[in-house]
């Protein structure tokens, strides 16, 4: 094949290189050259032509050509270049086409120029801002199951969406009883006349926020309207009494979990202890069945019974109802359900009654995690639930009091702020009071990079003492050489856990707390060194010299890849930053480390963007594109070097999720550089359906990076697109990935959350960014957004935004009045219409950014914005 390139500058010199083929001529005006050499005239804009034959041996292999010249070497696919669809990369004014095509740079940017596309980052800038409610009506609708427990107790229930069976189960594992020695403990019970061919089943927690599920059915005349919640056997429910389970032996009942011969030893000595606790957990639940017509109707209930765990499971086991007690009991006597009708015990497990119109019929049931003995049964069924609910809302409550308030107008986002606290707390699993907390992530154990955003928003809502706890798991699971690792082989759990270890110390500033952890962070930090160290191989040089090795992810692919390297340097930058008044030599040499270490990555990231074949963007632009690791030429999706990596659902999942995008959002590369630029770029055209990762989206870190950039209508477009597909919109439960692989998964609903805490308030160096990415619906008359006694890098924070109920008005008062306090304000105030303001006061106004910035910050703050009256409405007709 022939090929052309052009340049838009005259006299550059470079080398063509030619991989799967052979440079058969290279010719340029005045010259060729047989090496793959030229230098191009002074004279007149540059010009080569150059024939390459493949070699024919990796027929479903691309022949790849370099192109090694100024400003940027790049690399095309041989078969790519049409004279319809040039390559052009106008950032280095440089094209591509066929060999018989004759324009000249200027005439093919014309051409592309004049046809007027557009990329997928434009349309989104062109758009309307995006909303909840126009991309919930287009995206999936997930539902999921509910999680009910105690928090700090592995022992938790497991409800199905449609609130007909459970499961009790040990973290991530399902609970196996002597009496079902074939299958996991499973109930179901009903309310209604069954399934049919609609179903009116909504649920809600309760109050909109806390481990409490509510669910209503309308069946016909008879409403039912159920409420289910955790709570002890017998205990008071209250932080003093909550017994919790130890850290190590909830740690063995997360998948993916591992321990060092000593830590085996350790949960094995403790095992049995713990699984053998002075009292069971609860699941209790109440059925209000209610007839809301104008004649006489049935009521339909059935109380819990064993049911199977999968459609193929053996046949249940023998049990018996007992109609003078309203125990449910196997065989071995045990009893597994406790059940009353109208206060009274229940004397068949599937009553009908009849109701009159108003009239109501209320079935209670208590059933323990395991099995009671019958005197324990006795005592349960005496308890009030209702007293029992009332302990459970306070409890939940008082986790709430203290935490930050924020107060938003969208009532979803509110309430899924505070449930999704709730649910972190949930799955913390620890002693009640002290010592260290599990992360858990849903059905898996703690990972040193998916509880980061768990972590960090327990100290974002002022949970210092719960975060704190939950980096000592990772602190007490450390390997003696100073390396983290605690799930499925993931490598890159050391770098991670430093990192959030910094920002736990960029929030609290506690020297006692930083004492106490140092030699933990030392180890972790020189088992970094070490390992970089032996990557510092003359023969990786071009091949990630000075680069860590190892999985990162799932994917067996135990490369040198920029994600595990970017947290690796991550964690480096704060262990320097936290250490530099306790042990100033110590970090000024993890500092060097961190340097040295970003320098490598940068070469191999560029080394990485020369190597991988161009792409095409949607406006006729090409952008360069790397890897997610070296060794490999451009995204692994593309199949440059072939390769299976269809994985997860999606054969993106490698390069967006866990790609070179993640070293912006690690500072291995600022968000402004033009290297961003094409790393986004490439990563919105190729890897994202609305701005939105597919498979796994809240491993993408692309939300911050637009929230960096400023760039708010497409952090949006992915902060309300990722939301609505992956979260169940009744009950705020996340979701893994878009379809049901394992609920209650805490680190996309944490990352939802942090990015939540950033739109509202993002710290910048010396400034405070306020308002970057909140929706303009946000702002209409009357509304406020505001958040009391937040927490931050810059120390306690309040402040909130007020709009004058006609509109006309906005105010924000700030205050952080601490030693730690920012030197800046850039306040962002976005007018529902668009509108400039016409008058502010307290700040340096910007219309074009609609920003107000604050210089010389004493710590309190008001700025007022006056904004012009709406236009009225059009007359009707």
């Amino acid at each position: 094949m022939s090929v052309s390139i052009v340049w838009a500058q005259p006299g550059l010199a470079g080398c063509i290189r030619v991989d799967r083929g052979t440079l058969a001529t290279l010719r340029w005006a005045g010259g060729e050259s047989t090496d793959g050499t030229f230098r191009l005239a002074t004279d007149q804009p540059g010009r080569l032509e150059l024939t390459v034959v493949s070699s024919g041996d990796h027929p479903a292999l691309p022949v790849l050509v370099t192109v090694a010249a100024g400003p940027r070497p790049f690399t095309f696919r041989l078969g790519d270049p049409s004279a319809a669809h040039p390559i052009w990369l106008p950032r280095d004014g440089v094209a591509v086409t066929v060999g018989a095509d004759p324009r000249d740079y200027a005439e093919i940017a014309a051409t592309l120029t004049a046809r007027g596309g557009t990329t997928t980052l434009r349309r989104t800038a062109a758009a309307p801002e995006a909303d909840y409610t126009a991309l919930a009506n287009r995206v999936r609708n997930l539902k999921s199951q509910t999680w009910l427990g105690l928090g700090r107790d592995m022992r938790v229930f497991r409800l199905d969406e449609n609130v007909e069976t459970f499961q009790p189960r040990f973290a991530g594992y399902e609970c196996m009883l002597p009496e079902l020695p074939t299958q996991p403990a499973t109930y179901a019970f009903n309310f209604g006349r069954g399934v049919g061919a609609d179903h009116p089943l909504t649920r809600r927690l309760d109050d909109g926020i806390l481990p409490i599920l509510r669910a209503t059915h309308d069946d016909d005349s008879i409403r039912y309207e159920a409420t289910l919640f955790a709570a002890p056997e017998t205990s008071p429910y209250t932080p003093e009494t909550l017994r919790g389970t130890d850290y190590l032996v909830a740690d063995a009942h997360g998948h993916g979990f591992m321990f060092t011969p000593a830590q085996a030893a350790a949960e094995k000595a403790r095992h049995d202890s713990e699984l053998s606790a002075p009292e069971e957990v609860v699941l209790h639940g109440r059925i209000i069945a209610t007839n809301r017509g104008s004649a006489p109707a049935y009521a339909f209930f059935r109380t819990v019974t064993p049911t199977l765990a999968t459609p193929i499971s053996p046949r249940l086991p023998d049990w018996q109802f007992d109609p003078a007690t309203g125990f449910s009991a196997y065989a071995s006597g045990r009893v597994f359900a406790i059940s009353r009708l109208d206060g009274a015990p229940l004397a068949a497990e599937e009553p009908s009654v009849l109701l009159a119109p108003g009239a109501s019929a209320v079935l209670e049931f208590a059933v323990p995690h395991r099995p009671l003995s019958r005197e324990r049964a006795t005592a349960l069924a005496r308890q009030d639930l209702t007293v029992r609910l009332n302990e459970t809302r306070a409890y939940w409550r008082g986790r709430l009091a203290a935490a930050s308030t924020w107060e938003l107008p969208e009532r979803h986002i509110q309430e899924r702020v505070q449930a999704g606290l709730l649910h972190l707390d949930l799955v913390a699993y620890g002693r009640g009071t002290s010592g260290p907390l599990l992360p858990a992530i849903g059905i898996y154990t703690a990972i040193g990079s998916e509880s980061a955003p768990i972590i960090q928003f327990m100290d974002t809502m002022g949970w210092h003492d719960t975060a704190a706890r939950s980096l000592d798991f990772f602190l007490a699971k450390q390997h003696d050489d100073g390396f983290i690792q605690n799930f499925n082989g993931y490598m890159l759990e050391t770098g991670a856990v430093l990192w959030t270890l910094g920002e736990h110390y960029r929030y609290t500033q506690d020297d006692a707390w930083l004492r106490r952890v140092h030699p933990h962070i030392t180890k972790a930090w020189r088992y970094l060194a070490a390992w970089r160290a032996r990557n510092l191989q003359p023969e990786l040089r071009g091949r990630g010299y000075g680069l860590l090795d190892g999985k990162t992810a799932d994917p067996e692919d135990p490369y040198r890849s920029f994600m595990l390297n970017g947290y690796a340097y991550l964690g480096l930058v704060r262990t320097a930053e936290l250490l530099r008044t306790l042990a100033p030599d110590e970090a000024a040499a993890c500092a060097e480390l961190a340097a040295a270490l970003k320098t490598d990555i940068r070469a191999s990231l560029d080394q990485a963007l020369e190597e991988g074949p161009v792409v095409p963007l949607g406006d006729g632009r090409w952008a360069r594109a790397a890897a997610p690791w070296t060794g490999y030429r451009g995204p692994v999706m593309l199949h440059a070097d072939g390769g299976r990596w269809f994985t997860h659902g999606t054969m993106t999942a490698r390069d967006s999720v866990l790609g070179p995008l993640y070293l912006v959002f690690q500072e291995v590369v600022a968000p402004d550089e033009s290297i961003a630029d094409e790393l986004l770029e490439v990563h919105a055209e190729l890897m994202m359906r609305g701005n939105v990762a597919f498979s796994q989206p809240y491993y993408s870190r692309h939300p911050w990076v637009h929230l960096r950039r400023g760039e708010t209508k497409a952090f949006l477009q992915a902060w309300y697109g990722a939301l609505a597909s992956l979260a169940d919109r009744e009950t705020y439960t996340f979701q893994e990935h878009f379809w049901p692989a394992s609920a209650h998964k805490t680190h996309e609903e944490a990352w939802f959350l942090m990015e939540t805490r950033w739109m509202l308030y993002l710290e910048d160096g010396e400034t405070l960014q306020l308002f970057t990415g909140v929706p303009r619906a946000w702002l209409q008359p009357g509304a406020r957004v505001a958040v009391r006694d937040g927490r931050s890098t810059f120390g306690p924070l309040s402040f909130a935004l007020t709009v004058s109920p006609d509109g006309h008005e906005i105010a924000v008062h700030v205050t952080c009045a601490g030693p730690r306090r920012p030197r800046h304000l850039r306040i962002r105030v976005p007018h529902p219409d668009t509108l400039p303001a016409a008058a502010v006061t307290g700040g340096d106004y910007r219309p074009a950014t609609e920003t107000v910035t604050v210089d010389g910050f004493t710590g309190e703050a008001t700025v007022t914005l006056r904004f012009p009256a709406r236009a009225p409405a059009p007359a009707a007709g």
